[in-house]
C-alpha cells in the first residue's frame, strides 16, 4: 500500500504551497523592490524546477540529458528574447 501513495507528488505540491507563500510574503509586507524582485525571482526558478522534475517527470526517462539540454537551450532563447526586446523597446538603443 505504501509504493501507491503518491509521496513525491504530495510533498512536491506542499513545497510549491511554500514557495507561493513566501512569493505572497513580498506583497504583504509591502518589501522594496530591490528585495521583493529577488525573492520573486529566487522562489520563481524553484517553483519551475519543482514543476519540471516532480510534476513533469524529467529525471526519470533515459534521455533525461537530453531533456535538461533543451529546457537549458529554451531558457537562454527566453533570456535574449527578453533582454533584446528591452534593449530595442525600452533602452531605445537601435
Amino acid at each position: 500500500m505504501k509504493e501507491l501513495f503518491p509521496r513525491k507528488q504530495v510533498m512536491g505540491f506542499v513545497f510549491s504551497l511554500v514557495l507561493t507563500a513566501v512569493a505572497l510574503t513580498v506583497y504583504i509586507y509591502d518589501m522594496s523592490f530591490e528585495v521583493g524582485a529577488t525573492i520573486l525571482v529566487i522562489t520563481a526558478c524553484v517553483q519551475a524546477a519543482v514543476q519540471l522534475v516532480v510534476f513533469m517527470h524529467a529525471g526519470e526517462t533515459e534521455d533525461k540529458k537530453a531533456i535538461y539540454t533543451s529546457v537549458f537551450y529554451g531558457v537562454i532563447i527566453a533570456i535574449v528574447t527578453v533582454f533584446g526586446s528591452l534593449l530595442t523597446l525600452v533602452w531605445t538603443y537601435y
